[in-house]
């Protein structure tokens, strides 16, 4: 995140739901869950400092909704997020398909947004992210079939013969 965008969000309190927020003796949320959608965030260099800010255990963060950002590029920092199981992307600014693979490295990820980013106009977006993460249930709020396992599979398949073979003829 901007430091202008993480600043400013320190000083304002969470908007309150329809139960009261509840804060553990150093004011920080008991939840494994963290809503930072609509905030104009730009980069996620300061991701860990923002959830440690408002998470009493961030070590545990479970979902993520960083949805309708300006969020250009899938941060490493994510996948430091070892316990995270659901992750929304979408309305963001990511161009770059294969950034998506960087998410590999999450094991319990099994939902996962990315709709509403440059990368869904590419012909193989879901297949490669549904190759790039295989333990996902559902992408883009949609569930992953065993058909469209199979097809990503082929596709994986077929894409890594395509580069031997570009690499063997360099």
């Amino acid at each position: 995140m901007t430091s202008l965008s993480f600043n400013r969000r320190m000083t304002e309190e969470p908007s309150r739901g329809l139960r009261p927020l509840k804060r553990n003796s150093e004011m920080k949320y008991p939840s494994c869950s963290l809503r930072l959608n609509n905030n104009n965030i730009l980069d996620l260099h300061d991701l860990h400092k923002t959830v440690s800010y408002f998470l009493a255990e961030p070590s545990q963060l479970a979902w993520l909704d960083l949805s309708f950002n300006s969020i250009s590029h899938i941060d490493k920092v994510l996948c430091e997020l070892r316990e995270l199981r659901v992750l929304y992307l979408h309305g963001n600014s990511i161009f770059l398909l294969s950034e998506v693979d960087r998410l590999g490295a999450l094991p319990h990820l099994h939902s996962i947004t990315l709709h509403g980013n440059l990368i869904e106009t590419n012909k193989a977006y879901r297949n490669r992210g549904i190759s790039a993460l295989p333990q996902l249930k559902t992408m883009d709020f949609s569930a992953v079939t065993r058909q469209e396992r199979v097809m990503a599979e082929i596709w994986h398949q077929s894409n890594s013969r395509i580069r031997s073979n570009k690499l063997l003829k360099s």
